[in-house]
């Protein structure tokens, strides 16, 4: 059974930053595409960077310059590492990978954290 994990929000004023943490567990052979969403009340689920599992990176233009998504293949965890961070910002963040397993593939998603900007 796979698991990702999430880690590392919180509450953080405006200007500020955080490193998220996705960490995938259970019998896992390869990850192949990751990233990570966010989600407002009332709004659809939004990208807003995403990682190929040769490393090329993409994100949205709202986080063009402030965010950065990487990953450790030996950990199977990706990262998220927020800065100058803004109100707008603020979201349930949740990381999703497409997840090779012994038995499958699959997409998976985790469970989510809450990031809050104070202005």
């Amino acid at each position: 059974q796979v698991q990702l994990v999430e880690s590392g929000g919180g509450l953080v004023q405006a200007g500020g930053s955080l490193r998220l943490s996705c960490a995938a567990s259970g019998s896992i052979f390869s990850i192949n595409a990751a990233g990570w969403f966010r989600q407002t009340p009332g709004k659809q689920r939004e990208l807003v960077a995403g990682i190929e599992s040769g490393g090329s990176t993409n994100y949205a233009d709202s986080v063009k310059g402030r965010f950065t998504i990487s990953r450790d293949s030996a950990k199977n965890t990706v990262y998220l590492q927020m800065n100058s961070l803004k109100p707008e910002d603020t979201a349930v963040y949740y990381c999703n990978a497409d997840i090779v397993t012994i038995m499958k593939r699959g997409i998976y998603w985790g469970q989510g954290t809450q990031v809050t900007v104070s202005s």
